[in-house]
């Protein structure tokens, strides 16, 4: 099947209100690492909706027959992004929060390791889905997630977060998957 472009336009307020969303918090969850909070962009209705519409529509363009959320952040924006566009969310959890049957990926994070699980009650095989995360920093946890998702037998038509941390080179990790941020600091 063949992929269906990120690039398209969106308004810039949307890259702006993204920008001014996130909030650094200094050596959380551990020395060194500078989290990226998006409380300020989730307790401010407007942006949330506009932010939402926006990659709701980005969805509708890429025939989106689902929307798969991360968790936690991811599911914040991926399950009302689905909703917006009038299809499916599926929830990728972390270790342990799902009943089995599962699929599951282990991953490095910049910080350590974690792993990744998605149910196997979902109907994949073939449904084309847009993969929701809220950063891209070092790819990990973005290629576990879609390769738990193409394992299942969905086809990820694209890979779009908020804000991409361009410095930790993460994209990559995606392989040939189109990638979108609606905001990247270099």
């Amino acid at each position: 099947m063949s992929r269906v472009s990120l690039e398209v336009p969106f308004p810039d307020e949307v890259a702006q209100t993204v920008a001014a969303g996130f909030r650094d918090v200094p050596d959380f969850p551990q020395p060194g690492v500078v989290f990226k909070d998006i409380t300020p962009l989730l307790a401010d209705a407007a942006a949330l909706a506009s932010v939402t519409a926006t990659l709701a529509g980005l969805a509708r363009h890429v025939g989106a027959e689902a929307v798969a959320g991360i968790e936690a952040r991811g599911f914040m924006l991926a399950a009302p992004t689905a909703e917006r566009a009038g299809v499916g969310f599926w929830p990728v959890r972390k270790a342990g929060k799902l009943p089995p049957p599962v699929l599951r990926r282990d991953y490095q994070l910049e910080y350590g390791t974690a792993s990744l699980e998605l149910s196997t009650q979902a109907q994949y095989a073939g449904r084309r889905v847009l993969v929701v995360d809220d950063v891209l920093a070092t790819g990990g946890t973005a290629r576990a997630a879609c390769e738990l998702l193409e394992e299942a037998g969905a086809v990820v038509v694209g890979f779009v977060v908020l804000l991409e941390l361009g410095f930790l080179n993460g994209r990559p990790q995606l392989g040939d998957r189109p990638v979108l941020a609606l905001h990247t600091q270099p």
